[in-house]
């Protein structure tokens, strides 16, 4: 995603007013992991806003914004997304990633240790530690995408909605959030390695994916491979494929906006993570 098309979606973080959100808080404590020794710090630290649900269900979704890695859309794709949720009983914690700046590996840690943090907090939060599930949006949806398919035991995420998301770093990538995760002149093993359609096994949890047919920033072949690579593997999936709404479902509204919400919390129900 450019940043000239970012313009228009950091505005929807002003619909959410600070003093209305619950206390961001830092993701690491002391210095986080990811840059070698000689490298100065990035410049955004992650941290993490926890919005519970009044009437829990068990289940929680670590939440990763858009932005080509360029940038976060905290509003439309993070906390708007975090009381959806909670209006369904599912705790949302709104991850605000590093931005990678060439550096691969950080975002993936960021989102890796949200995912070990909301287990190790369950009994406060209320949580089911086997119904911790990931979205994201856009390049949130590759780092959503890259957790459930390089992972551990500890930080596997035990579901994942991918909504528009890059998948590929190859033909029909989104060329400025693969400069910005891998540097201008990757190579071709760093670029298969976040090639997410490549990485599927079958203990990638199951995935839900949506995407518009018009989407021209992020093409839906992106969401074709990854949702392929899933029957392969006979990984539990389903991608809706919206007739319109281009990239960001019309500014987080409309039609295609509702049928993405409604299928994914019917899926989210077949698959027993919500009653």
């Amino acid at each position: 995603m450019s940043l000239l098309r970012l313009v228009p979606l950091f505005c929807a973080v002003a619909t959410f007013a600070a003093d209305a959100l619950p206390p961001k808080q830092p993701l690491w404590e002391g210095v986080a992991p990811g840059l070698k020794s000689d490298e100065a710090p990035l410049p955004t630290k992650a941290s993490y806003t926890v919005h519970l649900a009044e009437k829990p269900n068990g289940a929680a979704v670590i939440i990763c914004p858009g932005g080509g890695y360029g940038g976060l859309v905290v509003g439309g794709e993070g906390h708007g997304i975090a009381k959806w949720l909670n209006a369904q009983g599912i705790a949302g914690i709104v991850l605000e990633y590093r931005l990678p700046a060439g550096h691969d590996k950080v975002p993936l840690l960021d989102a890796q240790k949200a995912l070990t943090l909301t287990r190790a907090h369950a009994a406060e939060w209320k949580i089911d530690q086997k119904k911790v599930g990931i979205i994201g949006f856009s390049a949130g949806g590759h780092l959503a995408a890259t957790a459930a398919t390089h992972f551990t035991a500890e930080n596997r995420p035990d579901f994942a909605i991918l909504v528009y998301p890059v998948i590929t770093m190859s033909v029909g990538t989104h060329g400025g959030s693969k400069k910005n995760l891998l540097g201008a002149t990757p190579s071709d093993e760093l670029a298969n390695l976040y090639s997410n359609e490549k990485q599927v096994t079958k203990d990638t949890p199951p995935t839900f994916l949506a995407h518009a047919l018009d989407d021209k920033a992020v093409p839906i072949e992106n969401s074709r491979l990854f949702q392929q690579a899933c029957q392969a593997k006979g990984v539990a999936s389903k991608l809706l494929e919206l007739p319109n709404g281009g990239h960001g479902l019309n500014g987080y509204k409309g039609p295609s906006w509702d049928a993405w919400q409604k299928q994914s919390l019917e899926w989210l129900r077949e698959q027993k993570f919500i009653p």
